[in-house]
């Protein structure tokens, strides 16, 4: 975070210091936990501890968190008169000024650079799709974020690039009930972050042109939608890959019930307007991550027992 103040006692006023230089809090690095996405198709498949699969995965990881992150600069120099007049994105070091914007640029362009080099080397379909994402957000930065619907579209399409590069990184065939899940869970928590930012907002949503396109209730049933379709899709999923059961236990099924109580308790926190930034919740929320380590501990059972 950037200075801010902190009174102390009264008639005194303390400045707290960031903890990170300008130039590495511009780039997000709160944010590159859904990265962690590229990890999602090696762990479905029971092969993540493979150590020529784990490789290739952290690989993918690291070219993700390069090129999001100049994504993440191109953005906020694009937006920072924007993001002058949010209440929360005033903050970050380009629009309050800690960082220049000829700077930012350069960086931007050090990280794209590094971080594709990284995926070609890796591997060339994974070149291809930091290529399709990066593409994507830069459109999306340019002219796309203001159309809505659209706006959804490619915002659930970075979650869903980031989970399918982990699938062409590792060479690990991606199967229908994956695409469903990924896809309709991207748009679940795009819609809930349109949502929050709308509630939260309330008269100042024209920060962001496309939020003043969609109504409350509009998103409610786009986010509703997608749950239903998530939990569906995993469902079936769960009942199909049953395998061969350790101790006879049907380990998939069972992690339906943590993954529909976690995707509940993400609802509860969209529908109180406090889902606009979806790594705050993850890291901060406690029955979220509870939910979410015992669903972790069902499929590793179940893939890898």
């Amino acid at each position: 975070m950037p200075e801010q103040p902190e009174i102390s006692e009264p008639g005194a006023v303390a400045v707290r210091q960031p903890r990170l230089p300008a130039p590495i809090r511009a780039m997000r690095p709160r944010q590159w936990i859904k990265n962690v996405l590229v990890l999602s198709v090696p762990l479905a498949a029971g092969r993540l501890f493979e150590p020529a699969v784990l490789l290739n995965a952290a690989l993918a990881f690291v070219a993700f968190c390069l090129i999001s992150a100049s994504i993440y600069l191109i953005n906020d120099v694009r937006d920072v008169e924007e993001d002058r007049q949010h209440p929360k994105k005033r903050f970050r070091p380009i629009a309050a000024g800690e960082l220049g914007t000829r700077p930012a640029v350069i960086l931007a362009g050090v990280c794209g650079v590094i971080g594709l080099g990284l995926g070609f080397v890796t591997a060339i379909p994974l070149g291809l799709t930091l290529t399709a994402y990066a593409v994507i957000q830069v459109g999306y930065s340019t002219w796309l974020k203001h159309w809505p619907v659209i706006d959804l579209a490619v915002v659930s399409s970075g979650f869903l690039l980031r989970a399918v590069a982990g699938g062409v990184a590792t060479g690990i065939v991606l199967s229908q009930w994956f695409l469903l899940v990924a896809s309709f869970g991207s748009l679940f928590m795009v819609a809930g972050k349109r949502y929050s930012e709308l509630k939260s907002l309330g008269v100042e949503a024209g920060t962001r042109r496309s939020l003043e396109r969609y109504s409350q209730s509009y998103l409610r049933f786009v986010w509703m939608l997608a749950a239903g379709t998530v939990l569906v899709s995993y469902s079936l999923w769960a009942f199909e890959n049953r395998g061969e059961p350790w101790l006879g236990v049907p380990w998939t099924a069972l992690s339906i019930a943590p993954f529909t109580l976690a995707l509940l308790q993400y609802a509860l926190e969209i529908d109180a307007g406090t889902a606009g930034e979806p790594e705050d919740i993850v890291l901060k929320d406690r029955i979220l991550q509870v939910l979410g380590v015992l669903w972790l501990i069902l499929i590793a059972i179940a893939v890898f027992l």
